[in-house]
């Protein structure tokens, strides 16, 4: 599929050119206990599916070492990082280290995972677009072995 081979877009909003910290928006939510998550995850829902829109949004903070499962999202899904440092991975490529201030725009149906780093927590809003192509799909974990991979490179 032509889609998979579009590279995410990873674009840094800290148009001051330092590293000063963000405050998180919107409260963490409820510790949420699912098995397409590793570690302890929070996630407040900030707007449920929206035909009108086309989206769905939620605040999600990942602890030290949690990440998502592998999934993806038929319509597409954005990450505006907000507070911390974490992984973000597609499917045959390298592990990335995304930070507060970047946003990333993954394209439909890519298969990737996406988490905070072993030492810091991380916060991102996740947006599902094009919510009428379906819901996410998830995926089976992300192994220690690919987990740790940034560390090895």
């Amino acid at each position: 599929m032509a889609l998979a081979l579009i590279a995410p877009i990873i674009i840094s909003c800290n148009q001051s050119g330092d590293n000063g910290t963000l405050e998180d928006p919107f409260p963490k939510g409820e510790k949420i206990n699912s098995e397409n998550f590793t570690g302890i995850v929070y996630v407040n829902m900030l707007a449920p599916n929206d035909t009108i829109h086309n989206i769905s949004m939620g605040n999600v903070t990942f602890e030290p070492g949690a990440r998502s499962n592998w999934h993806y999202h038929p319509g597409g899904q954005v990450l505006i990082i907000t507070h911390g440092e974490g992984h973000y991975q597609e499917e045959g490529k390298d592990v990335q280290i995304i930070s507060a201030g970047e946003v990333i725009k993954c394209p439909p149906n890519v298969k990737h995972w996406h988490g905070a780093s072993p030492e810091e927590s991380m916060t991102h809003t996740a947006i599902s677009t094009n919510i009428d192509q379906g819901s996410v799909v998830w995926l089976g974990p992300v192994t220690a072995e690919e987990y740790s991979q940034i560390e090895r490179e």
